[in-house]
């Protein structure tokens, strides 16, 4: 244990407040003694408050210059000592040779010394005999070991110690510095290259750490960027708060990296929290966004929220003065497709909108509609009708804003009057009521007219004959003035060539016979309200927006089954010169797959074959679908042995989920000996299949009745037991673990895992 300090010695920090006036009588108030105390003070306030600059102490008729040296061993020649012959150095302080600057770095060996004045005053006549005819420079080396002029502890000393080997010091880099536009350049052709973890390491080692080339704003803004396209959310921000602690200040291209971050993250409810505090933090400071800006912020809606929320921002918008563009709409066009039950019938009206602004659609935007009639619903029938079909003079309450309106400073906007930029606002709010209709509105009307047409078509039936309402090929249009011939001639004709039908996004289409729209439950009933494969593109070739790639591969999803523009969609390929790939065959097999059809999905085979193409591992995942019995599974898992291919996990999740339908525990327990041949090791889903495989039906007793099905569930299980005790199963990789570096991963570890916890 140590021993005990005595009152004398304390400090004043470490006395009690009953020991103060016993500490204090104890205090030596003498000449000497306060001397000494400046002494020591003066030696602490220039090692820690100037550690770069040289000591001079200025005391009445002498001038001592004492030279301590730098941080980095540099030590400079002062001039010569000036004092009277008559008087000896100042109690306390005494001269050195440059020797002793130019040694170790300050703190590389700490020493204790005394303090004490009487040691010193003994042998003042000694060093004033000494000192006599001496210069600077020439002293002898009794002093040269003597590195520290300060008191210090052994907690100190342990405290530097445990930095050095946390830490250790990193070799400075010799040369000419690189200068902080070689750091962006490097870094942006890194993160081109999908290295992003190389781009943070040549920023915070080579650059701040070893050359301590100070950044610049267009340093950081490239790093953040690199981490928004990836939605590394934490490292973006953490960036932004180190620009801002440099006292750079950040702009416009910053900020939209940063919603682009929130945007991208893997866990969308904290995203969408990040971005909304930054949106704050900007309202606060009035800093203005630009179009760019608010089109990130419009991202991270889209993605992370809803369409109400999109629309705030686009009130903001408009009322700033922003011109709307394409990429505006295309951002509401993604909000619309989050809703699985009305999505469709949102992009519609969306879509309208935009065309009456007079802005032509892109190729981009011809696909989000695609992917609306794939993955939306129109919702109900009746609003749908009433807010589709409805004539274009009757939308009086829909907005109306001037394409070639220019963005207003805030002081000519209260110069001119508010009035302007209310009336836009009601605009876009009319536009919200617009498409939230059936939520304010409940139309009453319509339906008390359907309910009142069926019950008319009930009690007379022979008015079929008549002008009448009859379902096309599609279910999604009513027609009006067709007898049953003609009904029959519409369905032929609807067959040979669906571009007769109406479109929906031809603004010009005046079609009066069209009173209403059907259940458009599948995605072919909506692609033909939009003109079915053939009329979508032409209405794409008079906006001027080439198909691509992925327009053909999203048509191949949306066409009917064993339809004509099924059989004719290589030949449009062809007829727009659009290089096919892989993807696009893969989904015409992945098609016929979900249908049971597995001779149809080989058939698909030469085709890819002709065209120059090779199968990948996605084309035997989407055979794997239509492998339902156990004889085709195991024929496809030894094609693929046979072509030296080994099935990855997604083949073999295909395959179990197919024989956990059928009940098949044989078909299991041969997947599962083949994964074990092939090492393949098993991820979370494969678990969570087979951990439902393996559980009884709630009500089943083994002991009451016996079912064919189940019979073999108990080797299952025998064998499923063993099997996991020999496999080694795959861990889900962190979203962001291949940006960072080992120390990082360190570091971040248990911040990250309570993030994951609530995202998740």
């Amino acid at each position: 244990l140590c021993a005990a300090v005595p009152l004398k010695d304390m400090k004043l920090l470490d006395v009690k407040l009953g020991q103060l006036p016993t500490w204090l009588a104890m205090r030596d108030f003498t000449p000497s003694g306060i001397v000494g105390a400046l002494r020591r003070a003066a030696f602490w306030f220039g090692e820690f408050t100037f550690p770069h600059k040289f000591l001079v102490q200025v005391w009445p008729s002498q001038i001592p210059v004492f030279v301590l040296g730098d941080t980095k061993g540099n030590a400079q020649r002062a001039p010569r000592l000036l004092r009277p012959p008559s008087r000896g150095p100042l109690p306390g302080w005494r001269p050195f040779s440059s020797s002793q600057a130019s040694g170790k770095l300050p703190g590389s060996d700490l020493r204790e010394i005394d303090a004490g004045s009487s040691a010193e005053a003994v042998g003042e006549e000694e060093e004033e005999e000494e000192d006599e005819g001496v210069e600077f420079g020439t002293l002898s080396n009794k002093f040269s070991s003597r590195k520290y002029y300060h008191k210090t502890t052994s907690r100190f000393q342990n405290l530097k110690l445990q930095e050095g080997e946390e830490e250790p010091e990193r070799k400075l880099r010799r040369g000419p510095k690189n200068s902080p536009y070689w750091y962006f350049l490097k870094c942006k052709a890194l993160i081109k290259e999908d290295k992003l973890a190389e781009a943070l390491e040549l920023f915070e080692v080579q650059m701040l750490k070893e050359e301590r080339v100070q950044p610049e704003e267009s340093n950081y803004t490239v790093l953040i960027g690199g981490c928004g396209r990836v939605g590394y959310v934490k490292k973006a921000f953490r960036l932004y708060n180190d620009m801002k602690k440099r006292g750079l200040t950040p702009t416009e291209a910053t900020y939209t990296a940063l919603f682009n971050a929130c945007a991208e993250s893997p866990w969308k409810d904290s995203g969408l929290q990040s971005a909304l505090k930054l949106r704050q933090q900007l309202k606060s400071k009035n800093e203005e966004l630009n179009l760019i800006t608010y089109h990130a912020l419009l991202k991270v809606c889209a993605l992370c929220s809803d369409l109400r929320m999109c629309f705030d921002v686009l009130k903001e918008m408009v009322h700033k003065g922003h011109v709307l563009t394409a990429e505006t709409f295309s951002f509401l066009l993604m909000s619309c497709i989050k809703d699985s039950e009305n999505g469709f019938r949102y992009a519609l009206q969306v879509w309208k909108e935009m065309t009456k602004l007079g802005i032509k659609a892109d190729s981009h935007i011809y696909n989000l509609m695609l992917r609306a009639a794939r993955d939306c619903g129109i919702g109900d029938p009746v609003v749908a009708s009433e807010v589709l079909l409805r004539p274009a003079h009757d939308n009086s309450s829909q907005l109306r804003l001037a394409p070639g309106r220019q963005k207003e400073k805030v002081k000519n906007q209260k110069k001119k009057g508010s009035e302007s930029a209310a009336a836009v606002q009601l605009d876009v709010e009319a536009m919200e009521k617009q498409l939230f209709w059936e939520s304010s509105v409940r139309p009453e009307e319509p339906i008390r007219q359907q309910n009142k047409d069926v019950n008319c078509a009930e009690t007379e039936p022979a008015a079929l004959d008549s002008p009448s309402v009859a379902h096309g090929r599609t279910g999604a249009l009513m027609r009006r003035g067709q007898n049953k011939t003609e009904q029959e001639q519409a369905r032929l004709s609807q067959k040979l060539r669906f571009c007769n039908l109406p479109n929906l996004l031809d603004s010009r289409m005046a079609d009066a016979a069209v009173v209403s729209l059907g259940t458009a439950a599948t995605p072919s009933d909506r692609l033909a309200l939009m003109g079915d494969a053939e009329g979508f593109l032409n209405k794409m070739k008079d906006d001027n927006a080439e198909p691509n790639i992925k327009t053909f591969t999203l048509l191949a999803e949306l066409v009917g089954p064993q339809s004509p523009s099924e059989s004719s969609l290589l030949a449009l390929l062809d007829e727009h010169k659009v290089k096919v790939d892989v993807t696009f065959f893969n989904t015409l097999i992945r098609k016929k797959s979900k249908q049971g059809d597995l001779e149809g999905a080989k058939s698909v085979l030469p085709a890819l074959v002709k065209r120059g193409l090779s199968p990948n591992l996605q084309t035997f995942c989407n055979l794997a679908i239509a492998c339902h019995r156990e004889k085709d599974g195991l024929q496809l898992l030894s094609d693929l042995k046979r072509s030296g291919v080994t099935p990855n996990k997604y083949i073999y999740s295909t395959l179990i989920a197919a024989a956990v339908r059928q009940l098949d525990y044989s078909y299991l327990t041969e997947i599962l000996r083949d994964m074990r041949n092939n090492q393949v090791p098993p991820n979370e889903v494969i678990i969570r299949q087979l951990e439902f495989a393996a559980q009884y039906p709630p009500k089943f007793d083994r002991y009451k009745s016996k079912n064919p099905y189940l019979e073999k569930i108990d080797g299952f299980r025998g064998y499923y037991y063993r099997w996991l005790k020999v496999m080694a199963g795959e861990e889900t990789p962190h979203p962001w673990e291949k940006y960072r570096t080992a120390k990082r991963a360190v570091d971040d570890h248990k911040e990250e895992a309570v993030q994951e916890q609530p995202g998740q």
